[in-house]
């Protein structure tokens, strides 16, 4: 079946210039040389130490000299002072263009948006099933070409793309994973780093984790039955302990919630519950890490 939800990309951001794409291609996690053709790449952009600071979709533009990085979680300003903090003498402007877009998302098997002017088409990462998004200028409405697919679609809300996207394990670089995290950590090694594209900032840690194959913490999926949504982050406990922090918590539409928790490997081990409380029940399960 298909739905549509309609969003607005909290960072839009244009990269021109004669060293547009050597300047991304050296602080991006994935390698960029398969644009055009490819459509986009997904990615993040890290600290020296290997955290995780923003991710994006970084799209190819008009020329070889222009390229536009979104974003569905990870602030403008965030990418746009990571990016600007390493411009030296490279011929690369950055122009925010945020708030003059706005996206939808077509979900679905076999669909997808046709690339139109004055809009942008990538695949997306809402969940388990295929998304095609579109992204548009706002002065310019949504475009014609897409009318006839996106009308009469059920539009889903903010609380059900949430759903979706946690019950797929996918981390909202931002919201639930960031600045203290490392993409191993967050589950994202295999599908926003390259290993063979050469340098780029944080690369050097990337390659050891790459080699050591583990890390003390994992992101996992949770859920409890029956009960209401907790405020987060909130620490997670077992035989005493705090073992991890739930990082997202949403209503699953029948009485209970489901969430992502960051939880210490270490000490987890092969519990299969954990508990909101130091001294409360141990309902929270652990579905998948």
């Amino acid at each position: 079946s298909t739905a549509i939800f309609r969003w607005r990309p909290a960072a839009w951001l244009r990269v021109t210039g004669e060293d547009a794409f050597s300047f991304l291609q050296g602080q991006f996690t994935q390698d960029l040389r398969a644009l055009p053709a490819a459509g986009s790449a997904y990615g993040l952009w890290l600290s020296l130490k290997g955290k995780m600071l923003a991710d994006s979709f970084v799209l190819p533009g008009d020329s070889a000299r222009e390229f536009w990085v979104g974003s569905y979680f990870s602030p403008a300003a965030v990418i746009r002072e990571r990016l600007e903090s390493h411009v030296i003498a490279d011929d690369v402007t950055l122009t925010d263009c945020t708030g003059e877009v706005v996206g939808v998302t077509l979900l679905g098997a076999g669909v997808a948006l046709p690339r139109v002017a004055g809009s942008w088409v990538f695949a997306g990462r809402r969940g388990t099933q295929p998304a095609s998004e579109g992204v548009f200028l706002a002065s310019g409405g949504e475009p014609a070409a897409w009318s006839g697919l996106l009308a009469g679609q059920p539009e889903l809300s903010a609380a059900e793309m949430s759903r979706r996207r946690i019950a797929a394990g996918i981390a909202a670089v931002g919201p639930e994973v960031g600045s203290g995290d490392l993409p191993h950590e967050a589950g994202l090694e295999a599908v926003a780093v390259s290993y063979t594209k050469g340098c780029y900032l944080g690369q050097e840690v990337m390659a050891r984790l790459h080699a050591m194959g583990q890390v003390r913490r994992r992101l996992a999926r949770v859920r409890v039955a029956a009960g209401a949504v907790p405020a987060v982050p909130a620490p997670l406990h077992a035989a005493g302990k705090v073992v991890g922090e739930l990082r997202s918590a949403v209503d699953d539409g029948a009485g209970g919630w489901s969430g992502l928790a960051m939880l210490t490997l270490l000490q987890v081990g092969g519990l299969e519950r954990v508990a909101l409380f130091a001294e409360g029940p141990a309902d929270v399960e652990v579905l998948a890490s």
